[in-house]
């Protein structure tokens, strides 16, 4: 189903190039700057969509607040892509076509940033994504296209193999089972680490991939359940990690050591899934870190905290520093000018909140990922040592409580 649709909106992309022939987007307009952004707000990836349009939304009201950029205040253009590649497509040809919007802003996931990207890169626009770490993203060559997080999917894994190579034998999981989404996303992710696990030593007894649509996750846990892993690594981006915990919880079987890629990243919405005492010691990587002492940081957290009223999610920071890159390079070039804010990146270092960004030629990020470990109803970074927020280290993880 899923090559079916990205056949179809690569097509797409192919209209959209057509359609953008000699109507390049208009840079010299007067009064606001409008970003045009296509975001899942609804369908599979509704949850992480609209964490990032809170990002984006916070972003847009603090510049605001200090004059603009480029003496413009900003307006966001956000249009539902209803979690469809096709949709995607279409958005951002309107967008850029029609709609003539100064600069853009990436949706979320790989599944919707690639052939987004494909559109953007064709009209020659700066395509900065929040999410989309696919190592596939990076390999078509494209030069407007950049990835705004520490690093790309196919190096999230090292972090926690390095982990789990650090610790004495007796401590290290001994058996592992890695189910995973079919996300473009997420199952490099939990490849990568199977094979770095078991060139530790690791023995694997379960792998699977599960459709994006999958609601009933009472099978797989049953398999699961069988087969006793020490260590579940599961590639989830979020209904599918909340799904497996609650139906192995309903099991009966608590793994020592529970890895989730982006799951467990969403904040209070992750521990009013599963329980707040059902996360302690939950394992993830991660971009950003509320705690962290880099630029604007404390004041992106407050501001999405009074808006919202609770703690913000990493996808919401992913779309606060997306829009961070956007403007630092178009003030430093003066301009929107999408050739010179292109090179500007190409060549220089962002300060954001995940830190500092940089890029390859194709857009990979050059930096690495943090892991995180859930303890007390809390976020703490526990690796790499230099980055932690503690010290302390839940292994093995407590059993699922009754209570949620």
């Amino acid at each position: 189903m899923k090559r079916s649709r990205a056949a179809s909106a690569l097509a797409g992309v192919a209209i959209a190039t057509l359609a953008a022939c000699g109507q390049p987007p208009s840079a010299t307009r007067g009064g606001d700057i409008v970003i045009g952004v296509s975001l899942p707000l609804s369908g599979d990836f509704a949850q992480p969509g609209g964490e990032a349009k809170r990002g984006y939304e916070v972003w847009r009201d603090q510049v605001n607040a200090k004059g603009g950029v480029l003496g413009r205040k900003v307006q966001l253009k956000i249009v539902d892509d209803a979690s469809n590649q096709d949709t995607v497509v279409a958005d951002y040809t309107k967008l850029i076509t029609q709609d003539r919007v100064d600069l853009v802003l990436g949706t979320f996931s790989s599944l919707l940033n690639y052939p987004a990207s494909a559109v953007a890169e064709k009209n020659q626009m700066v395509f900065i994504e929040p999410a989309g770490g696919s190592a596939k993203m990076f390999q078509r060559g494209f030069k407007y296209l950049f990835f705004a997080q520490p690093a790309a999917g196919g190096h999230q894994a090292d972090v926690v193999a390095s982990w789990i190579g650090s610790l004495p034998t007796a401590q290290r999981p001994k058996t592992a089972a890695y189910p995973s989404q079919d996300d473009p996303f997420s199952k490099p992710v939990i490849d990568s680490l199977r094979t770095q696990l078991e060139a530790l030593g690791v023995r694997t007894v379960h792998t699977s991939v599960y459709p994006g649509d999958t609601t009933n996750f009472q099978t797989l846990a049953g398999t699961l359940a069988a087969a006793k892993p020490d260590l579940i690594a599961q590639g989830a981006v979020f209904e599918d990690g909340v799904g497996l915990v609650r139906s192995l919880k309903q099991l009966g079987y608590s793994p020592k050591m529970l890895f989730q890629t982006t799951a467990p990243s969403n904040a209070g919405q992750y521990s009013e899934g599963v329980g707040e005492a059902n996360t302690e010691g939950v394992l993830y990587t991660v971009s950003w870190n509320e705690k962290a002492a880099t630029p604007h940081n404390a004041e992106f957290a407050a501001a999405y905290r009074k808006t919202y009223g609770g703690p913000p999610s990493e996808d919401a920071a992913d779309a606060f520093a997306a829009a961070q890159v956007l403007q630092t390079a178009t003030e430093k070039v003066g301009a929107v000018d999408q050739d010179k804010i292109r090179d500007w990146l190409h060549a220089n270092t962002v300060e954001t909140i995940l830190g500092p960004l940089s890029w390859e030629p194709n857009g990979e990020p050059k930096g690495s990922f943090m892991l995180a470990q859930w303890q007390s109803g809390k976020v703490e970074v526990i690796a790499p040592p230099a980055l932690a927020t503690t010290t302390n280290v839940v292994n093995p993880k407590p059993g699922w409580k009754a209570a949620r």
